[in-house]
């Protein structure tokens, strides 16, 4: 499904906001020149035949994975991270800059990366055919998917093979999925399974990207095949088991995330039935049977995002451990550190409190400007992702300004009230799927056309009206 295409420029986004795209050529250079600093204590695991799975044409890949039978039952699932910490020095040059950075900022045209991409889309990348340094974790999961045992060790790894969603999803229909991950599917499944005994609230949000050639861009909302999850349950497995490793040693970093409270999660309701669904009972269940690539599917995914506000990080050296309430469990980040800083240092971590070694000083010295730079960056992320959605959403729609559009009402305010009061609403528009404001209110739940009276790229907003015209 895809909005009108329309030309459209993010540098004034990326200047208005600080984002940082470019680095200095000395720092290229001291990128270019970036060594494993590790070489001489690392297992050898290339004999197991890993793969990766990003999006098509990725080239910054932090994961690869295999998944085997485990003799007597179960399975082994092999988890290799790029080991960016083996590269990165304390105190030099790209070691600072990562430090004020935080995470790569993913603009449509250009993403701001943490690193430069001599070492995050090269020497540092689990590239296939090509010797890597990286953190390996072995998992030992039993019948139903719950782990019996966890490792983890820097090891020299070698991907066989890159591999894509779209195309892993034809392979997966086709019965030729690579052997490599054959078990992914199942052992994701069983995953699933374990994140509704935890209550675990699982989004599935699909990814509404702004793409384009460089010049004109447009709105596509991609699929969200199975496999996206599955492979997404072995890196939350990951942080689930690094959070409770962090725990049990009462040192690290947590990624935290407090329970809805009672009034959002009935307003969440609320909306949702409005949309056409019955989300009674568990929250959890309720979202893992909702398709999210329809229109009215993932609408109710991205207002269940409401119910997941508040999160932030957590150094166990400061302060007591805190839950994912998303997760329903301990979690850390440490899956992703060719674009997020916080999982080098955590991963450090981890490698300490399974070497039975102390945690390296630089880590402990640097853990508060982590956590803020963390924090710093995340909000940053979420502020520049919605006003490119939104620039373009008001880009794309501004010639069809006088135009009426299907939509329902979510949410109204103002409605009984005196009458200087403006009557408006919460609306989600069908066909192209946008959640937008109306001056206007008709009856939550009601189905009906609203006008589109505003598209103002300029202000990033667009807005509509009831009754139409």
């Amino acid at each position: 499904m895809k909005l009108y295409a329309a030309p459209l420029n993010f540098r004034p986004i990326a200047r208005e906001f600080g984002v940082r795209t470019q680095f200095s050529p000395e720092l290229h250079r001291a990128a270019s020149q970036l060594e494993d600093r590790f070489s001489q204590s690392r297992i050898d695991a290339r004999s197991v035949p890993l793969v990766t799975i990003d999006p098509a044409g990725s080239k910054d890949l932090d994961q690869a994975v295999h998944v085997e039978k485990r003799p007597g039952g179960g399975y082994v699932v092999r988890y290799a991270i790029a080991d960016v910490g083996a590269f990165v020095a304390p105190g030099s040059p790209v070691a600072e800059e990562s430090l004020e950075r935080g995470q790569t900022i993913y603009l449509p045209d250009e993403p701001a990366r943490l690193h430069p991409e001599e070492l995050s889309e090269g020497s540092a990348s689990l590239l296939p055919d090509v010797d890597r340094p990286a953190v390996l974790w072995t998992f030992e999961l039993d019948e139903d998917g719950e782990v019996d045992a966890a490792h983890v060790e820097r090891a020299l790894v070698r991907s066989v093979a890159r591999l894509d969603y779209e195309g892993v999803h034809a392979d997966l229909e086709n019965g030729t999925v690579h052997p490599s991950i054959a078990l992914l599917p199942e052992v994701g499944v069983l995953r699933q399974r374990s994140s509704l005994r935890r209550h675990a609230i699982n989004l599935r949000l699909p990814s509404v990207r702004v793409v384009g050639d460089g010049g004109t861009f447009e709105l596509v909302i991609e699929p969200r095949h199975p496999i996206m999850d599955y492979n997404s349950e072995i890196s939350l497995l990951t942080g689930m088991v690094a959070g409770r490793m962090m725990v049990d040693a009462g040192v690290g970093f947590l990624r935290t995330l407090g329970p809805a409270d009672a009034s959002g999660e009935a307003e969440f309701r609320r909306e949702v039935r409005n949309l056409g669904f019955d989300p009674a009972g568990d929250i959890g269940e309720f979202l893992a049977g909702v398709d999210a690539d329809t229109p009215r599917g993932m609408a109710v995914m991205r207002e269940a995002q409401k119910l997941l506000r508040g999160s932030g990080y957590v150094d166990l050296s400061e302060k007591q451990a805190e839950v994912h309430a998303g997760i329903g469990g301990f979690y850390s980040h440490v899956t992703a550190p060719l674009r997020r800083l916080i999982d080098r240092y955590a991963t450090e971590v981890c490698l300490a409190i399974c070497a039975d070694e102390p945690v390296p000083e630089w880590v402990e010295r640097d853990a508060p400007r982590v956590i803020k730079t963390m924090g710093r960056s995340s909000q940053l992320a979420n502020t520049v992702e919605k006003a490119c959605l939104h620039l373009t959403e008001a880009t794309v729609l501004e010639p069809w300004v006088g135009h009426n559009f299907g939509g329902v009402t979510l949410k109204t305010s103002g409605v009984g009230a005196p009458a200087d009061v403006d009557e408006h609403a919460r609306i989600f528009v069908v066909d192209p799927p946008v959640l937008a404001s109306s001056a206007g209110a008709p009856a939550e739940g009601t189905e009906t056309k609203f006008s589109l009276v505003r598209a103002d790229p300029a202000a990033r907003e667009v807005g509509f009206a009831w009754p139409a015209d």
